[in-house]
């Protein structure tokens, strides 16, 4: 309990000056809630196994969670009838739901936890006496408990522990043990954190920086080229290298290129907006590559000749439509960004590059490993194994070699892995609605749910209704990647560009920030997707 007490006695003796009225209450009960269920769980979690083992609970493993074709429907029953009947046919239903949206509103106020953290680090960091009298050693204990708190990519995975204590007082132990064990697929998550290594390694991010400045130099190689050439021809990477390796590649030259000279809030907002969003539907060119496609292309036999021709040429359309708004609206700024990139930083550029050359056959077995992975992406064994044998060409190279980079790419397979376990259990909501919605309506509720769920499940669950036309699925894949840029969990890469420009945000990545970011660029390849359809 020293947990909670802690972290309770911290918060409530605040300082004034930095504890508001009233949305400071509410915050504070919030995260009170959060650190008592955290408690609670952690101590009911062996107590409810035990219950469970002892009462022969292991019958139920079987039907859990419930098949969506098992419910029974009323004859033209509304939709919240139909959500009424499920609730009371299977009642953990909306208590799943609660949690996985409580889980959603810890993400909104993600950057308030790394407010209290900072504000706790302060006085530690200084060497100054513990406020209130409380002993530095327990400060620093209560900044780093809301650090974590603050950490998106961690808080899908810290609700899986109320989720797992529910499911095991409700169902039983082996319930919650075989749903995690067996029940669900971790495929992507692992896929994305192999992936995400592989290319943020050296040699891969300097080729890719190389055909970057190649374009950027068309532009002159100020910020502004550069910012406009990645964010065009990083997405549709996407296409090709999965994704998340587009993302992780796009993020990192941002990083380098962009973000290093401090653009003006609103900009930085908007580029990772645009980001987001032309990730998300860059990676419709092709049919192997972006998550929200791989879960229904061979069930709807969509090859690559299919996405190209329905998808792929409309996403490069309003790719290039959102950036040139972006740029008129923010040339000043981009200018102002170049002034400051002066030439004796960009002689050291260039010397750090001389210096940083790889040799062309090191490189070249990097992309054979990334290729490897992707044609392997459906098979654990054998890109993990590809993987071992990455990690031990990279120690025989390492003087060409950068730093793997491994911490990143966890915390985006652990968020992953979260967003499943808690997306398994959503279906019983998601199918009916959108199995209820017209072409327009579906297109448009299918963006709006990808908000607040990963675009993969959308397209998931619209795979599981039975005769989807092919106007309906073409509207739910349209909807789902034209959203997947609103927020940091409507995309399975989102997570990955958070995690590695977050630097650049102080005190976090703001929610409302990002999605009106998006919201511009979200429009308009909504409008290419629905115009020339």
């Amino acid at each position: 309990m020293f947990l909670w007490h802690s972290a309770k006695s911290c918060v409530a003796k605040a300082p004034e000056d930095w504890r508001g009225p009233k949305r400071w209450r509410v915050f504070e009960r919030f995260s009170g809630l959060v650190l008592w269920l955290i408690v609670l769980s952690l101590l009911l979690l062996p107590a409810g196994a035990a219950l469970a083992a002892s009462a022969g609970y292991g019958e139920v493993t079987a039907g859990f969670p419930r098949a969506l074709a098992s419910y029974v429907e009323s004859k033209n029953a509304s939709l919240c009838q139909v959500l009424k009947e499920r609730i009371q046919a299977e009642p953990f239903n909306l208590l799943a739901t609660v949690i996985f949206f409580l889980a959603i509103i810890h993400t909104f106020l993600a950057p308030k936890f790394l407010q209290v953290a900072h504000r706790f680090e302060l006085p530690a960091n200084a060497g100054e006496a513990a406020p209130q009298g409380r002993r530095r050693a327990e400060v620093r204990f209560v900044a780093k408990l809301f650090h974590f708190l603050g950490e998106v990519e961690v808080i899908f995975g810290i609700w899986v522990v109320p989720l797992l204590v529910a499911i095991t007082l409700f169902k039983g132990w082996p319930a919650a043990r075989d749903y995690l064990g067996r029940g669900l697929e971790f495929t992507e998550p692992v896929f994305v954190v192999v992936i995400m290594a592989m290319a943020a390694s050296g040699p891969v991010l300097r080729l890719s920086e190389r055909l970057m400045a190649w374009i950027a130099g068309l532009g002159g190689g100020s910020p502004a080229a550069w910012w406009l050439a990645i964010l065009t021809f990083g997405p549709l990477l996407g296409s090709l290298i999965t994704e998340p390796a587009a993302m992780t590649i796009s993020a990192l030259l941002l990083a380098r290129k962009f973000y290093r000279y401090q653009p003006t809030a609103k900009l930085a907002y908007a580029t990772l907006g645009l980001l987001f969003v032309n990730v998300s539907v860059g990676g419709t060119l092709t049919h192997f590559a972006a998550p929200p496609v791989l879960m229904v292309a061979a069930k709807w036999e969509w090859g690559a000749r299919h996405m190209l021709t329905h998808f792929g040429w409309k996403a490069v359309l309003g790719i290039l439509a959102a950036n040139a708004l972006y740029f008129a609206c923010f040339h000043r700024d981009l200018r102002a960004l170049g002034r400051s990139a002066t030439a004796a930083a960009g002689g050291v550029e260039k010397r750090a590059a001389q210096q940083e050359r790889v040799p062309a056959w090191i490189t070249l077995v990097h992309l054979l490993f990334l290729v490897w992975t992707v044609m392997n992406s459906h098979y654990p064994a054998l890109f993990i194994g590809g993987f071992l044998f990455y990690i031990g060409f990279t120690q025989a190279t390492s003087q060409y070699q950068s730093e793997l980079a491994l911490r990143p790419a966890l915390l985006v397979g652990f968020f992953l892995a979260g967003l499943v376990v808690h997306g398994g259990l959503q279906g019983w909501w998601i199918a009916p609605l959108l199995s209820r919605l017209g072409e327009k309506s579906l297109f448009f509720g299918a963006a709006a749910l990808t908000a607040f769920n990963d675009n993969a499940a959308i397209t998931y669950l619209a795979a599981l209704v039975p005769n989807f036309s092919a106007a309906l699925k073409y509207a739910v894949m349209a909807g789902a990647v034209a959203g997947g840029g609103l927020t940091v969990i409507a995309n399975a890469p989102n997570p990955a560009g958070q995690s590695l420009l977050s630097e650049f945000f102080p005190g976090g990545v703001s929610p409302l920030r990002l999605f009106f970011g998006a919201l511009f660029p979200t429009i308009i390849v909504s409008a290419a997707f629905l115009l020339l359809g």
